[in-house]
């Protein structure tokens, strides 16, 4: 279990009484995981989309293992040795066919919001020697421009109400309580790191202060 003052409330979250995402489109989803459903939200403020793969009974006082993913095609897809984010989704899909209950929100903001074109361009400076932030800096672009707001509203329209959160990421579960869900857990995951994430994850940990414990300074 988390305690309470390990995360505080983030002074820019800010959740309104409006809906500002609406559900689209709801189908099933079999998966090596076993059968999930998936839902396709839109946003009404940008022209930002969400899909949600989930499973099972959510609407229940039980802590509901969730997590919020941001897009990594180069991990997710295509297995990129950079980064452990497709590690990190096929994690969640695991537990939560295991727990027989789940979400996982695919938060469509590629490369921590500057998008895949940026991206390729941050590699190529990650090749001469810049870390990810360093990369992001010398584009002109933020290190992390990503909100979660929008995925808080998508869990509670799901009616899920407490949270195992799977997550290193502290700033999705400011983003979660300042949305008004409570969090009962949070499950870490981490990977042993390899050459290839060693200093990406060392950024991570130490300089944008995600929860990692596996990881040294680099």
């Amino acid at each position: 279990m988390i305690s309470e003052s390990t995360f505080t409330s983030s002074s820019n979250g800010h959740f309104g009484l409006i809906p500002s995402v609406v559900r689209a489109a709801d189908a099933k989803l079999p998966t090596k995981y076993g059968d999930f459903r998936i839902a396709g939200y839109r946003s009404l403020v940008s022209d930002e989309e969400f899909v949600v793969a989930y499973r099972g009974e959510l609407r229940t006082n039980d802590a509901v293992p969730v997590r919020i993913h941001s897009q990594c095609l180069t991990g997710d897809v295509f297995h990129s040795a950079k980064c452990d984010c497709g590690e990190q989704l096929q994690f969640a899909m695991e537990t939560i066919a295991k727990e027989g209950h789940g979400a996982v929100v695919y938060q469509q903001q590629e490369g921590r919001g500057i998008g895949i074109i940026n991206k390729i361009r941050a590699y190529a400076l990650q090749d001469e020697g810049a870390d990810t932030i360093e990369a992001n800096v010398r584009l002109g672009l933020d290190v992390d421009s990503r909100r979660y707001e929008q995925c808080v509203e998508i869990l509670k329209d799901l009616g899920i109400k407490r949270i195992k959160a799977l997550t290193n990421n502290p700033d999705k579960i400011r983003a979660m309580r300042d949305g008004g869900l409570e969090i009962q857990e949070r499950v870490p995951i981490e990977f042993e790191p390899s050459k290839d994430t060693q200093r990406y994850l060392s950024v991570k940990k130490f300089q944008m202060g995600h929860l990692l414990s596996l990881v040294t300074q680099s």
